[in-house]
C-alpha cells in the first residue's frame, strides 16, 4: 500500500515506486471554495521541491500548487482541465493535478505524516 504525505501549503504526495502523484488536500479545497479553474504542468517539466507547478483557481482566489518533491513531470489530469470541480468533489482522490518521477525518493521521509498534517492544520 503506498504511503501519503503532506506539505504545509497544503499538498499530498502519494508515491508509487518512482512515481509520486500530487494533490492539494481536503483543508486547502475547503479554504479555496469552488475551483473554477486549474492550470496544469506539461509533461517533460523539470520541477523542484516547493517550486510552483500548477495554478488553482475558485470563486474567492487563484493560488499556487508547489512540487512536494523533485522531480520530472510524467503526466498531469486532463480531467480536471474540462471539470475543474473535481478537485473539490474528490481532491485526494480523482482530483489529482499531476504525476512526477522522483529526482530523489528520500525527499519524500522530511514530509509530513497524516497525523502531523492534521495536528499542522488544527492550529490554522
Amino acid at each position: 500500500m503506498s504511503e501519503v504525505r503532506y506539505t504545509d501549503q497544503h499538498e499530498w504526495v502519494r508515491v508509487d515506486g518512482g512515481e509520486a502523484t500530487v494533490g492539494i488536500t481536503k483543508f486547502a479545497t475547503e479554504q479555496l471554495g469552488d475551483v473554477v479553474f486549474v492550470e496544469l504542468p506539461e509533461a517533460g517539466r523539470k520541477v523542484g521541491a516547493g517550486g510552483e507547478a500548477a495554478v488553482v483557481e475558485s470563486v474567492k482566489a487563484a493560488s499556487e500548487v508547489y512540487a512536494p518533491l523533485s522531480g520530472e513531470v510524467t503526466a498531469s489530469n486532463a480531467a480536471l482541465t474540462d471539470d475543474p470541480a473535481k478537485v473539490n468533489a474528490d481532491p485526494e482522490g480523482e482530483g489529482w493535478f499531476f504525476k512526477i518521477r522522483l529526482a530523489d525518493a528520500g525527499d519524500f521521509a522530511k514530509l509530513m505524516t497524516r497525523a502531523q498534517y492534521d495536528e499542522f492544520v488544527k492550529g490554522l
